[in-house]
């Protein structure tokens, strides 16, 4: 496998996954849309081990299989096992010591296999490059890992410092689309490395039949799936997910407890105001109507409360001040009336009695709202479900990993429909803990 300092653009689909059988069935699915390279994924090979790049040699023999073993020591021995399961390309880590990679290269000479060096979490990412092309390997990898990823950061200025220092292909990696895979060959990359647009994709032969024609006519196909949104999209990216999907990215924290909509068919988004008051004290909700921006979240903290101090005029107001909704922990009134409004409302009692406008608590402070802290600023989403809490200082990090859950979930749908059940796509028996 000869390399080429001008080397055809290649696309390198990484199944990183943890079920073989998935793997297998969507890289024959994704080599029949165009894909050049399988990559057996890290996580994948974890799971799995050397066996599945044995079968994926065994199913593709005229394909290009990458081994990303992500070595770090033992650079011979690796190098070996990889290339003796059938691997022609073998992904070890930059961080590595150099003696690891040397012995590395030596092995890889031995078995007649090629190297492809990860400078994920590499410093000075140039500098380390031309060292490892002096110590002998064969293609470098800019790399932005997933969780990198939902934090926004991006390859594209990585590739175009590296390029001109280098005479070795690059391959790129990080959350790559239709979208965003020509910015990487005009800006000089040789090989694309895509995952969750292709693996999670409904259609994986279509999907990956869209990468290689943006890649061959160098020209972005627009898309609304498998992008990484950046902070001032938060209010789009939260819109497409559901707050189950938020969750289950907050590793299952952040719902608000015991806290339901009203009236079903909302999803609503939007930044808190909050509120605290005391039961019946109705006063700081409704002066906080006139204190909110257009788009805000009123979010009541009426300390276990359970007379109204919410209705049908303080709905109207706030829905003519443009307020995204309002989410009460504690009560609401005048239910008929609401449900006429159509306005997101969602609280833990409705009841017919009101208290008094006495004017105690606060506006703006830190609340606890069905047990979970909430600060004025702090990302508000709710639907049929009920309501999430999202901090606003990893905002962009959930709603990007929400979109992930979200675009999983989607895949794992079409594999039921073709005839699986949750039980068998996702080997549930595999992979219960084992106790003992």
């Amino acid at each position: 496998m000869p390399i080429l300092l001008s080397m055809k653009p290649v696309l390198q689909i990484a199944l990183d996954l943890l079920n073989a059988d998935r793997a297998l069935t969507i890289a024959h699915a994704a080599i029949k849309g165009g894909a050049d390279w399988l990559e057996a994924g890290t996580p994948l090979i974890k799971s799995e081990g050397m066996d599945i790049v044995r079968q994926l040699r065994e199913q593709f023999p005229g394909k290009t299989i990458v081994a990303d073993m992500k070595t770090m020591d033992t650079g011979a021995l690796e190098t070996e096992m990889a290339a003796k399961a059938g691997a022609d390309v073998i992904c070890l880590l930059a961080a590595s010591d150099d003696s690891t990679i040397l012995d590395a290269v030596k092995s890889a000479r031995k078995y007649g296999v090629k190297l492809m060096v990860d400078l994920i979490g590499v410093p000075d990412v140039v500098k380390r490059a031309q060292t490892l092309e002096k110590l002998g390997i064969n293609y470098l990898c800019i790399h932005v890992g997933i969780d990198e990823q939902m934090q926004g950061k991006k390859p594209q200025q990585i590739l175009s410092s590296l390029v001109k220092q280098t005479d070795l292909p690059i391959a790129v990696a990080g959350g790559l689309n239709t979208e965003t895979v020509t910015d990487m060959i005009r800006g000089g990359a040789s090989i694309i490395i895509v995952g969750g647009a292709i693996t999670k994709a409904k259609n994986v032969t279509e999907a990956a039949t869209l990468i290689k024609k943006a890649m061959t006519q160098k020209k972005s196909i627009k898309t609304d799936l498998f992008k990484k949104y950046d902070s001032t999209e938060l209010y789009e990216a939260f819109h497409r997910v559901s707050t189950p999907n938020i969750s289950d990215a907050m590793h299952k924290q952040g719902a608000l407890q015991g806290i339901r909509p009203i009236l079903p068919g909302f999803h609503m988004v939007g930044r808190a105001l909050t509120v605290r008051t005391i039961d019946g004290d109705w006063a700081k909700p409704i002066e906080a109507i006139d204190k909110a921006d257009k788009g805000q979240i009123l979010v009541v903290d009426v300390n276990q409360g359970r007379t109204a101090v919410w209705g049908e005029l303080a709905t109207w107001s706030a829905k003519l001040r443009g307020l995204a909704g309002v989410v009460i922990d504690g009560a609401v009134r005048d239910y008929d009336d609401l449900v006429k409004i159509k306005f997101p409302i969602f609280s833990r009692y409705i009841v017919p009695n009101a208290g008094e406008p006495k004017g105690l608590g606060e506006i703006g402070a830190e609340i606890t709202c069905g047990n979970q802290t909430v600060r004025t600023g702090d990302w508000i989403i709710g639907d049929d479900s009920g309501v999430v809490v999202v901090p606003q200082e990893i905002a962009q990090e959930i709603a990007n990993r929400a979109l992930d859950v979200k675009e999983q979930e989607n895949r794992i749908r079409e594999e039921i429909k073709q005839g699986g059940s949750l039980g068998s796509v996702l080997k549930l028996k595999k992979w219960e803990k084992k106790i003992g």
